[in-house]
């Protein structure tokens, strides 16, 4: 199994940046899928964005031109670069690990407001 810990949350105004950080605690060289997720108040939780094992990536549309997703294998972290944020972009935000192994992180809070 692998255990993952997500960090860089906090508090931006719009139009500011944040990276979040999603650290394993095991090699994810061999994970095929890692993605973002996030939970805003009183919604369903929803995909951000994934990058597979071939360095493949996806966005939902509300993420694209605005978000990254990056992988470091050699520190076994997934990165999601967060620029032009939006009050709408409000929500805790998990990391997700899959095949061969299933994992979530406890989240972390991204607060956009002025």
């Amino acid at each position: 199994q692998v255990q993952l810990v997500e960090s860089g949350g906090g508090l931006v105004q719009p139009g500011g940046s944040l990276r979040l950080s999603c650290a394993a605690s095991r090699s994810i060289f061999s994970i095929s899928v890692m993605g973002w997720y996030r939970q805003a108040p009183g919604k369903p939780r929803e995909l951000v964005a994934t990058i597979t094992s071939s360095g493949s990536t996806s966005y939902t549309d509300s993420a694209k031109g605005r978000f990254t997703i990056s992988r470091d294998n050699a520190k076994n972290t997934v990165y999601l670069q967060m620029d032009s944020l939006k009050p709408e972009d409000t929500a805790v935000y998990y990391c997700n690990a899959q095949r061969p192994y299933n994992a979530w992180g406890q989240g972390t809070q991204v607060t956009v407001s002025s």
